[in-house]
């Protein structure tokens, strides 16, 4: 049908909305594929062929979104430590810290968020940990993660320390190290995938060491 003279077409509406939505479960396809890929297979015989292959989209668009499989992994490790919240793990931990709870309280918070996204991340760290034995790309990523585990830490430790919770004598510094030892990947693997622990209990012992090395014997 020919329009009337003096008839302007409307111009057509860009879904930028639908877009972005569409990427996002791309991507979020792509990184739960890539993380069964090399959980199960191992990182230097899972390739981006592959990846993409599962994940049902190019190389290319596996090389634009994460620069590749160190991008890759590094994607699936920030996933995995965000947690299954809809608020990130870490701005929960934030959350709870800056209430006005008794310091017992906010361990068993922080042990509780430990159990929620160590079963992903730690198998991930431990991914990465013995790929970088060959790999430089596997040895940098895996200094950037304790790096970041490490200042998190620090981050937990001076929150206890300005509630004044911290037991007598400790440091802000040695507080951190125990709270590295206690979220550490290898002592998850230790107790759930060797020993068989269920996460629960597993949880209690993180949250009773806490405890334990953390705060004055008497309850606040």
């Amino acid at each position: 049908m020919t329009p009337e003279p003096g008839f302007v077409k409307a111009p057509r509406r860009y879904d930028t909305t639908g877009r972005r939505d569409r990427a996002m479960r791309t991507r979020a396809n792509i990184l739960k594929v890539a993380e069964e890929l090399f959980l199960r297979n191992g990182y230097a015989a899972t390739t981006v062929a592959a990846v993409a292959a599962a994940a049902g989209v190019s190389v290319e668009t596996i090389y634009k979104t994460f620069r590749g499989k160190p991008g890759l992994i590094g994607a699936i490790q920030r996933s995995a430590l965000a947690g299954t919240g809809a608020v990130p793990a870490a701005d929960r931990s934030d959350e709870i810290s800056a209430l006005d709870l008794p310091p017992r309280t906010v361990l068993r918070h922080w042990a509780t968020l430990t159990t929620e996204v160590i079963p992903r991340v730690a198998p991930i760290i431990l991914l990465v940990r013995a790929a970088a034995a060959t790999d430089p790309d596997m040895g940098m990523l895996l200094t950037e993660i304790n790096d970041q585990r490490l200042r998190r830490m620090q981050h937990n430790a001076s929150r206890l320390n300005e509630r004044g919770t911290l037991r007598g004598g400790m440091s802000i510094e040695q507080a951190r190290d125990v709270m590295v030892a206690y979220s550490a990947p290898e002592l998850y693997e230790i107790l759930v995938t060797r020993q068989h622990w269920s996460v629960d209990s597993y949880g209690d012992f993180v949250y009773r060491g806490l405890v334990a090395e953390l705060l004055d014997d008497e309850p606040r």
